[in-house]
């Protein structure tokens, strides 16, 4: 299935290509299995819910981190989109986590994973180190990947709708605001990068995709487990 993400041309898709094991792990991963069968242990998809919310706490931050490293208006705007849409999907989150049963306080008095540490972590890491195309290199396997998978999701005929307790999940990233959204960050990367990219960076900033892309992984992984 050809999707908005597979066009050879973008930044975007020239790191996600020079990581492609990594990736189809990260987009494959059995955790994403479970989700489209819907086999994928209650526990382990509260376990994730809750961490996910800490998560989306921190990428607010490297999305605000973003505004101050951009150097134009245009640049800030977009960034500042960005925090505000994760504020509010914050918000939605807890409402998603009211009907499995879990409370803002069960929420927010979880321990953050060490997976989520480390994640987090290196994005704002990469953020403060780099300039703002790092940064918005590092988000974008969360920022866009979510959204590579719920769009094959919701198009795979193998994927259980009837009885699926994940359906709505995949209904939301696979959807065409979340959608809509990713194909912003692939140009807003695009955009950067007419500016700032030389191939002499190319190296690094594939590592840093990989690097996160991982991440991704881990993150999966410390969902399904249920470790902290």
């Amino acid at each position: 299935m050809t999707t908005p993400f597979d066009n050879p041309d973008t930044l975007y898709f020239k790191m996600k290509t020079a990581c492609a094991e990594d990736w189809h792990d990260y987009c494959h991963h059995e955790f994403v299995q479970g989700i489209a069968d819907g086999t994928l242990p209650l526990e382990s998809f509260k376990h994730y819910l809750q961490q996910d919310y800490l998560f989306l706490i921190h990428f607010s931050r490297a999305y605000a981190l973003a505004v101050y490293k951009s150097e134009t208006l245009e640049e800030m705007r977009s960034a500042s989109n960005s925090v505000a849409g994760i504020l509010s999907e914050m918000n939605l989150h807890l409402e998603y986590c009211a009907e499995w049963g879990l409370s803002e306080q069960d929420v927010v008095n979880q321990p953050e994973a060490r997976a989520n540490m480390a994640y987090t972590r290196y994005v704002l890491e990469r953020g403060m180190a780099g300039d703002v195309l790092d940064l918005q290199t590092a988000l974008s396997p969360c920022a866009v990947g979510y959204a590579e998978i719920g769009l094959r999701l919701i198009n795979d005929p193998a994927t259980k709708r009837d009885g699926n307790p994940y359906w709505k999940w995949i209904e939301t990233y696979g959807g065409e605001e979340f959608v809509s959204g990713a194909i912003k960050q692939v140009e807003a990367i695009d955009q950067l990068a007419a500016s700032r990219f030389s191939e002499g960076r190319m190296d690094s900033l594939c590592r840093t995709f990989r690097e996160a892309t991982r991440l991704e992984v881990g993150f999966w992984d410390m969902g399904l487990n249920r470790t902290y």
